[in-house]
């Protein structure tokens, strides 16, 4: 074992710097390495080790404008999610209460669609104050985002996707005596 350590590291070694390994065995049967030659040996040449240099990024097109030729700036809207706040953990919930943040406040025609865990929320409504309410949670880890939809379905804004947990007592027992207080 202690022989096969080291050529291994002797070899690695020798991988790096892409030079000429003897290889012979002695009387006692011992294969030997070594990059000086030696009687009987035989001569083995190790390539380099492969290696591999990053390209640079392409150039940024919008760092790279002309001077005098400057882009429209696009209006951006701000929607986002205030409560609950992400990672929040929710104790005997059965329904969560929320606030949104909109900039610019959305039009009367605007659609603002709720997502829970990836799929639309069916009965929660964000009211013109930015809150909502989701009823009927179950206990567990749940994601929420919102959308901003134009009458022509353009996405106007999106939420970045937040994170809450609802923790409710077992309803497998049956004795108030035995769930968990919180």
């Amino acid at each position: 074992m202690r022989r096969l350590s080291f050529t291994l590291i002797l070899l690695a070694s020798t991988v790096v710097s892409a030079a000429t390994v003897y290889k012979w065995v002695d009387e006692n049967g011992v294969t030997h390495y070594s990059d000086q030659p030696h009687t009987g040996a035989m001569k083995l040449h190790v390539e380099g080790a492969q290696t591999y240099t990053a390209q640079s990024p392409p150039p940024d097109s919008t760092s790279s404008q002309t001077r005098g030729q400057q882009q429209p700036a696009q209006p951006s809207a701000v929607c986002a999610i205030d409560s609950p706040n992400d990672d929040e953990m929710l104790m005997n919930e059965h329904s969560v209460s929320g606030h949104a943040r909109f900039d610019p406040t959305p039009g009367a025609a605007d659609q603002i669609i709720l997502f829970l865990d990836g799929k639309t929320l069916s009965g929660a409504a964000v009211d013109s104050s930015g809150g909502f309410t989701i009823p009927q949670i179950d206990r567990g880890t749940h994601t929420l985002s919102l959308q901003v939809v134009s009458r022509g379905g353009q996405v106007l804004c999106q939420s970045p996707s937040i994170t809450f947990h609802v923790h409710q007592p077992s309803s497998q027992a049956p004795n108030p005596a035995n769930r968990p207080r919180f």
